[in-house]
């Protein structure tokens, strides 16, 4: 690791001048005692000017995943985990904003434990105070196209987020161009996906019988919590139905289905309470030792503004714990809400991810209230090339007014990491780029 860090520090000594004048990051104290870190690049195209292309939010999931770690730099950002650039980075047809959130999660801290938030409502509230500093000081940013773009458990507070930023425009209070939200593999209706997951695992050779039947008694257990509004007990629940899926697919990759490797399946589950499981399976893989490296390393270093006590991820388990009574509940009615709203609202979805499989996707959009539903759902698909091999299908989409699905073909759960050249054309799909 020694010669690791010596490798990126002679980089990163390189960087400032490549990168000057491309970047800008920042704390902004949402709440007392909250800090929330923000770093942007600005966009880097040979074609435009980054006043011509449009600013995008990334969000991470987890909760606890971090956005200017894991998002920037093994997902969408100029340069991937060894500092070398990245050849498919969103950067070339976007303004990246990458925000550690909830509070506690990344660079982002809380001085104090009663500080974390423990619901969506007060992770929208708190990005609402990130933004509007945000846009005050970079006023240039304020007639941009904006378009927050997320992840996992990061499109559920983008949902709730967007709809807090649509009603703060509408009052006067955030001056920015909002033009709509993407919700990608994200944790919309939390048992919708759960309910799928057996199905799903049989009909991919990834359960047998015993295994479909086991999965679904645990998936009902959960069902049932919800619907009695136990939404703690969900969660555990839901960590007992991943462990019955663990123990019948022989230690699936949640991420995607088609990759496992030796190391990443438990090597013993037994003793762990249901918390320290789920941050075992859904927080640890955002924050490899490699990557921990690096933002502890050169980047910290690099970035200047970190306070000595804190530490990148040192306090993501804690974010995790704090939001465990919000995690199982879904927030369709907010996406009902975004398209009544005239939101411009993208679902995009991994085929190989299994935590957020398409099936359960597919099921909650055509709960969806919004009056546009029929008919979006009487469409027929469009295929669409994969740019890195044309003549090859990458995905296929649909859109009707003011919604879009697109399901990403050959991709888990991190569609940017696993289709670099599909998730960028759909970047520049949504943006209207393209």
């Amino acid at each position: 690791s020694n010669h690791y860090q010596r490798v990126c520090l002679c980089r990163t000594q390189r960087l400032p001048s490549a990168l000057a004048s491309k970047e800008a990051w920042n704390y902004v104290e949402v709440r007392d005692g909250a800090h929330m870190f923000w770093w942007l690049y600005y966009a880097d195209s040979v074609q435009a000017q980054y006043k011509d292309l449009p600013l995008v939010m990334w969000l991470q999931g987890g909760p606890g995943g971090s956005g200017t770690g894991f998002g920037n730099f093994e997902e969408i950002g100029p340069l991937n985990r060894d500092l070398e650039p990245r050849k498919t980075s969103w950067v070339q047809a976007a303004n990246l904003l990458f925000v550690d959130n909830p509070v506690g999660t990344g660079f982002s801290y809380t001085d104090r434990p009663g500080a974390y938030a423990t619901n969506v409502s007060t992770v929208a509230s708190d990005m609402l105070v990130l933004l509007k500093h945000f846009f005050s000081e970079k006023p240039e940013f304020q007639s941009i196209a904006f378009y927050i773009f997320s992840e996992s458990y990061g499109g559920k507070m983008a949902a709730a987020i967007s709809l807090e930023l649509t009603k703060a425009i509408a009052q006067g209070t955030v001056k920015c161009n909002f033009s709509g939200v993407a919700l990608g593999d994200s944790w919309i209706s939390p048992l919708d996906s759960v309910m799928t997951w057996g199905p799903y695992l049989y009909t991919t050779s990834l359960l047998d019988d015993y295994g479909l039947a086991d999965v679904s008694k645990a998936a009902e257990a959960v069902k049932q919590a919800v619907e009695q509004g136990q939404f703690l007990k969900a969660t555990e629940l839901w960590s007992v139905t991943e462990s019955a899926v663990e123990r019948n697919t022989n230690g699936v990759n949640f991420y995607n289905i088609l990759t496992q490797s030796s190391d990443e399946k438990l090597t013993s589950s037994a003793g762990l309470d249901f918390i320290s499981l789920q941050k075992h399976r859904h927080i640890r893989p955002l924050h490899s030792q490699s990557l921990s490296q690096l933002m502890n390393g050169p980047i910290r270093k690099k970035l200047g503004i970190i306070p000595e006590n804190v530490t990148w991820g040192g306090q993501a388990d804690e974010v995790f714990t704090n939001m465990a009574g919000d995690f199982m509940k879904p927030v369709v009615d907010i996406v009902d809400q975004l398209l009544t709203a005239g939101v411009k609202v993208t679902v995009y979805n991994g085929q190989l991810d299994l935590i957020v499989d398409t099936m359960g996707q597919e099921l909650w959009v055509k709960q969806l209230k919004w009056e546009g539903i029929r008919n979006f759902n009487e469409l027929k698909w469009t295929p669409l090339d994969d740019p890195a091999t044309p003549g090859v299908t990458g995905a296929f989409c649909k859109t009707y007014k003011n919604f879009a699905f697109y399901w990403i073909l050959k991709a888990g759960h991190m569609i940017p990491s696993d289709q670099g050249p599909m998730a960028l054309q759909m970047l520049k799909m949504i943006t209207q780029q393209a």
